[in-house]
């Protein structure tokens, strides 16, 4: 998957999940203890976000980021 795609999934999953739990922005941020930017930053798709601060958004929202093994169908083994 193109980086700026999983960005954007990502994004997108964690606004919707935001909303469906009637949180804001600065409400997350403060619970995950980043800036009200940062996830903003991470709802946009922004390619270049820390991890430690990403995993902590996504634990306050209930979300997991998961790896799995890609499909072979042309991809280098």
């Amino acid at each position: 998957m193109d980086p700026a795609d999983f960005s954007n999934a990502l994004g997108s999953a964690v606004r919707a999940r935001r909303a469906a739990l009637s949180l804001s922005q600065a409400d997350v941020a403060d619970l995950a203890g980043v800036s009200e930017r940062f996830v903003r930053f991470v709802e946009q798709g922004k390619t270049t976000v820390q991890l430690e601060q990403l995993l902590a958004v996504l634990g306050t929202l209930g979300l997991e980021l998961g790896v799995s093994t890609a499909s072979t169908t042309g991809t280098a083994p």
